[in-house]
């Protein structure tokens, strides 16, 4: 047989340890072989059964019988010898084993207790990685998470401007109370920032969700990682007994297997279980820090997007405000010229009928003296023609003048009326040009910056 410590040719050892020193081992007697002696029976002259020497031959032996004793005491003594001496060859040659079996078990043992430090010394260290990775990126998630937590405060600044703005826009009086494009920008600016504010709840809900995952991974990898620096000093010290230990003693209870004690496969498996959970929650941190950097980047571009299309609005409605303004009092100034021109006609026509008041005096005043002129001198002669033709002229002149006034006055009203509509109008323009410059567009210039609303501030 092959010994395991040496070459061929040795003989076997037991793998076990001896506890205590082996029984001396006895040749039994019935291995030995039996020498048969002839006694000789103590018959005839010589022999002690005479009557005359009976009280004094009672109680010896022959010498026959004296010199079977003492080779049966030499045989006796020789076996013992040779026995002894068998015995202490093989104690000795079992000594000797034991002493090799136990160094030969403790060096394997020694380097058994050495390869499972280095086991315990790698799962140790990936469960230290696993849990600096875990922390560091649970560190980089709470960044995270604040930039969410500023970026949803920063949202309630614009929600109140635009809240503001379409407050304010509804003192606007008619006919600029209307639903423009500034009005449809800025109810879709506030259902923007509405959404905004929900997707960043859901997500800030969700990183806390994550970082309490993390942080019960990490936990139980630090757990494990404490079992594993515990077991590793055990280990650590258990490998650097030796035979010279002072501080070694029997437990005998020791050798048996717990009941709840695991196997080597189901060890590693539950430290790689941890590692490989604590590794998911990372790569699932990971994408949604991802996720969290586009959402911040995507919602405040959005937000600053709508809010240049909201100025753009406002900014192209004051100046449609600002034309129809100028056109207004540009129509207000020919307005009170002409009412000014159509006063002055006015008067002119009063004063045109008011001349033709003399005129036809003379005339009917002729007409009435001509009336008196005797007999056949009451004559329809020409000069009486054209008296009662001029008459006739002045009065149709008169009603044409007072007809052409009567007309002048009511287009006189028209322009009063213009004049009033439009100075209401313009009256209407400047309120809505102070609503949308002065108070909504002076308000939006508190609009917070991309960097504040995508968290950074």
């Amino acid at each position: 047989m092959a010994d395991p410590a040496g070459g061929p040719g040795a003989v076997a050892q037991p793998r076990f340890l001896l506890t205590k020193e082996p029984a001396p081992q006895t040749v039994p007697a019935s291995d030995l072989p039996m020498k048969v002696y002839e006694v000789a029976m103590n018959t005839g002259t010589d022999s002690s059964s005479g009557l005359a020497t009976a009280g004094f031959r009672a109680a010896k032996y022959l010498p026959t019988e004296w010199h079977l004793n003492n080779s049966e005491l030499y045989h006796k003594a020789f076996a013992g010898c040779e026995q002894a001496e068998r015995g202490r060859a093989e104690a000795k040659e079992l000594a000797e084993y034991a002493a090799a079996a136990a160094q030969r078990a403790q060096q394997d043992s020694t380097a058994a207790v050495g390869e499972r430090l280095q086991d315990i010394h790698f799962w140790k260290a990936e469960l230290q990685r696993g849990i600096q990775d875990l922390d560091a990126e649970t560190r980089l998630l709470a960044a995270r998470k604040l930039r969410l937590e500023r970026a949803l405060d920063a949202t309630e600044v614009p929600y109140a401007i635009v809240t503001d703005n379409l407050q304010c826009r509804e003192r606007r009086q008619a006919p600029d109370l209307v639903s423009d494009e500034v009005e449809r920008e800025l109810l879709k600016e506030a259902e923007l920032i509405r959404n905004i504010q929900e997707l960043l709840k859901r997500t800030l809900m969700q990183a806390s969700n994550q970082m309490r995952l993390n942080r019960d991974h990490k936990e139980f990898c630090e757990m494990d990682w404490s079992d594993k620096v515990e077991t590793y000093n055990i280990d650590d010290k258990c490998g650097k007994y030796s035979n010279q230990s002072t501080n070694t003693q029997f437990h005998p209870s020791s050798v048996k297997f717990e009941e709840s004690a695991s196997t080597p496969d189901t060890w590693a498996k539950f430290s790689h279980d941890n590692i490989y959970r604590a590794e998911r929650e990372k790569l699932a941190s990971i994408n949604l820090r991802a996720l969290i950097d586009n959402i911040l980047h995507d919602t405040s571009e959005d937000m600053r997007k709508q809010c240049a299309a909201v100025n753009e609005a406002f900014a192209k409605h004051c100046e449609e405000l600002d034309d129809t303004k100028r056109k207004l009092e540009h129509h207000l100034k020919k307005i009170l010229k002409e009412i000014g021109y159509q006063e002055a006609n006015i008067a002119a026509l009063k004063q045109a009928i008011k001349d033709k008041g003399a005129p036809m005096k003379v005339a009917q005043t002729r007409l009435y003296d001509r009336s008196f002129r005797p007999n056949v001198d009451l004559c329809r002669d020409e000069a009486q023609f054209r008296l009662i033709r001029e008459v006739e002229e002045l009065t149709e002149s008169v009603n044409s003048l007072k007809k052409k006034l009567l007309e002048s006055e009511q287009t006189l009203r028209n322009l009063e009326d213009t004049r009033m509509n439009l100075e209401k109008e313009i009256a209407v323009k400047t309120n809505s040009i102070f609503i949308d410059r002065q108070k909504c567009m002076a308000q939006r210039t508190r609009y917070p910056v991309v960097a504040k609303l995508a968290g950074y501030q």
